[in-house]
């Protein structure tokens, strides 16, 4: 039976690539948001989840017009993915980032939780880690950066996401079921990949994002692993691909980049300081797009400079 998934900010940059990638998996999806995604198959509700009755009217609502043919009422879906948010800081008020953000995730998570959703997966962020909206440079206090990680963000944005992991503790706690929470890294489309030379050259504007980053169709792949997992109750995942954004090994990198930072553990050779090793562990994580595939080595002079 095809299992039925409500999407919620499936027309953002990160949704629309995930939605796509489980559709090619065979999913039917649903997705909710406040613009209408462009991607036959998919039918978009129009919704505020900071309004708790749209929510619950949502999660019980035919995924297309086809839905009336069966002849019974909708019900729940099989799973629930909450990627909906304002998506960072200076996009609006911080009062209103953290509210918009703490208020609908808590109206998704209780919504599918009573309604006894199995699945439900929910975006956090890597601005939890305290560094990327930090004012100043700051320095991580470990690296490399795991889920058991004691998260201290000072921007709006990131404290949403760190309410957000407690809300959906919560919620796993009370009603015994799945709630993964994705600490997504630093999101790359195909053709954002044209600005990692500039990011290599320059590895101090990589520093807020632990030198690391997520395919976004990477992450597609990560949710779908995230639905056939099943008997978690609550994790914490990074969401991240699997190596460093830069030529040089990770240990010598880190040691010129950031020398003030205790190293926890032997780290992989260009291993990614945003570490993906639970989810390779854990869910069977295979990145298919890494880095080095769609950037050529154009600059060799500075990388073997870099190297040395």
């Amino acid at each position: 039976m095809t299992k039925r998934v409500v999407f919620t900010g499936g027309s953002g940059k990160a949704g629309r690539h995930a939605i796509q990638h489980l559709v090619a998996k065979g999913y039917a999806v649903l997705n909710l948001d406040l613009k209408p995604l462009d991607q036959f198959g998919v039918y978009t509700l129009i919704t505020d989840l900071t309004d708790s009755g749209q929510v619950f009217n949502a999660l019980t609502t035919h995924f297309d017009f086809a839905g009336f043919e069966n002849g019974s009422p909708p019900s729940a879906p099989d799973a629930v993915v909450h990627f909906a948010a304002i998506p960072r800081v200076l996009a609006e008020p911080d009062n209103k980032t953290f509210s918009a953000n703490v208020i609908s995730t808590y109206n998704v998570i209780e919504a599918a939780a009573k309604l006894g959703v199995p699945k439900i997966i929910i975006a956090s962020s890597e601005t939890t880690y305290g560094v990327c909206f930090a004012e100043g440079d700051r320095d991580f206090k470990k690296l490399p950066l795991e889920e058991d990680y004691d998260i201290d963000p000072m921007d709006s944005y990131g404290l949403s996401k760190l309410v957000n992991e407690q809300t959906a503790k919560a919620f796993a706690a009370r009603y015994k079921t799945d709630i993964y929470a994705l600490r997504i890294a630093n999101l790359i489309e195909p053709n954002d990949y044209a600005r990692f030379p500039d990011f290599i050259k320059n590895p101090k504007s990589r520093k807020r994002n632990s030198w690391s980053y997520i395919d976004a169709r990477d992450l597609g792949e990560i949710v779908h692993l995230c639905l056939q997992k099943q008997g978690l109750g609550f994790q914490v995942f990074n969401a991240v691909n699997d190596t460093i954004t830069a030529y040089t090994p990770t240990a010598q990198f880190l040691a010129e980049h950031c020398p003030n930072t205790p190293i926890t553990r032997e780290l992989g050779e260009f291993e990614a300081p945003m570490s993906n090793r639970k989810i390779r562990e854990v869910l069977g994580f295979e990145e298919q797009h890494n880095w080095r595939k769609y950037v050529k080595r154009r600059y060799s002079s500075w990388v073997k400079r870099l190297s040395k």
